[in-house]
């Protein structure tokens, strides 16, 4: 029980510093956020913005126990909101120079995300407390 608990909190850090992190660089790399979306999402330069704001309400509301499942939900659905990027950077990767397989590895590492988001945010309101 405690390597469960454990484990739980080392992916809810993680998970924490995935979006705290990713959300800080879509303000201080804009461009480069930006250069990564297919041609056909409106408005890049707003979309990176607001993505990045979702990205750090997520990570805050994670930190907070009432609101801990609902941004869990919500980083999830953002997970699976950037696909269209990650598919698209695989599709172009010469364009980004990166190895297609690492673009591949991307993918997989989105899906391992997801399961850790849900698994870390979901019963996470006994966390931290001391059994």
């Amino acid at each position: 029980m405690r390597l469960e608990r454990w484990l739980k909190r080392a992916a809810f850090v993680f998970v924490f510093l995935w979006f705290a992190i990713g959300g800080c660089f879509h303000f201080a790399a804009t461009g480069a956020e930006m250069q990564i979306l297919p041609p056909y999402i409106p408005w890049p330069r707003v979309t990176v913005l607001v993505s990045g704001v979702f990205e750090l309400l997520g990570a805050a509301g994670m930190l907070m126990t009432a609101l801990r499942r609902a941004a869990g939900i919500g980083l999830a659905l953002l997970t699976i909101a950037v696909t269209p990027a990650n598919v698209f950077m695989l599709q172009h990767a010469d364009r980004f120079h990166i190895a297609p397989w690492l673009l591949e590895a991307r993918l997989v590492v989105q899906v391992l995300l997801l399961v850790l988001i849900v698994w870390s945010t979901w019963s996470a309101d006994r966390l931290w407390r001391a059994t």
